[in-house]
């Protein structure tokens, strides 16, 4: 008897199914991948990617994958922690070593970007959500209605994080300390930002409109 053929729909439907499996496959490795090079984050970032303020390394889960890729870039060119008055920054850049190609730092910012997001317990005191929504105005044009931020704009969402990190950043930002070198392109576009926050009070009530979002 001869074999039966097999129809035309058959075989595509078996190609297809082959590419389906195969892309699973390296989907799986890459995340795979990600979580191991993760290891080197943990001690400072901790395993969900909440931070540590001691530390002072903030939280990072969920942020976008364009986002975390364009940091840790950043930090490894020196465009970022280089300047000798930011700790954090200097501790990070050595970090940033350990993931030197496109391949890991795309594997590690899916990895993080899948961790899921949590609201932080508060550390500041003394600000005022409604005159921060006045303030927050300027900032949603880059990070969102709801602080969500805009891969677009190379944002960065400010969910979840932590509201001494963001207090220590705006400072940051308005001394030049991260935001000054010539090479950090989003980075200048966040200094003018900055500087319209005249005073403390102005970062703490921005900070607690931030925080009201997700309440």
């Amino acid at each position: 008897m001869l074999p039966k053929i097999i129809s035309k729909k058959t075989i595509k439907f078996l190609a297809t199914l082959a590419v389906a499996v195969s892309a699973t496959a390296v989907a799986s490795a890459e995340d795979a991948r990600g979580k191991q090079l993760y290891t080197n984050c943990l001690a400072c970032h901790g395993p969900d990617g909440y931070g540590n303020q001691l530390l002072n390394a903030p939280a990072i889960a969920g942020l976008s994958e364009k986002y975390i890729v364009n940091q840790l870039q950043k930090f490894h060119d020196g465009i970022r922690g280089g300047d000798v008055r930011d700790a954090a920054g200097l501790q990070m850049r050595p970090m940033a070593m350990t993931v030197p190609t496109e391949e890991d730092k795309t594997a590690v910012a899916k990895y993080v970007a899948s961790l899921p997001v949590k609201k932080q317990e508060k550390t500041l005191e003394g600000g005022d959500p409604e005159k921060g929504k006045i303030l927050y105005t300027t900032c949603a044009a880059c990070h969102g209605q709801s602080a969500e931020g805009n891969d677009l704009m190379n944002s960065p969402s400010l969910q979840g994080q932590h509201d001494w990190y963001l207090a220590s950043q705006l400072k940051h930002f308005k001394e030049g300390i991260r935001g000054a070198n010539p090479q950090d392109i989003s980075g200048a576009q966040m200094r003018p930002m900055a500087m319209m926050l005249t005073d403390e009070q102005a970062i703490k009530d921005v900070i607690a409109y931030i925080e009201s979002l997700s309440e």
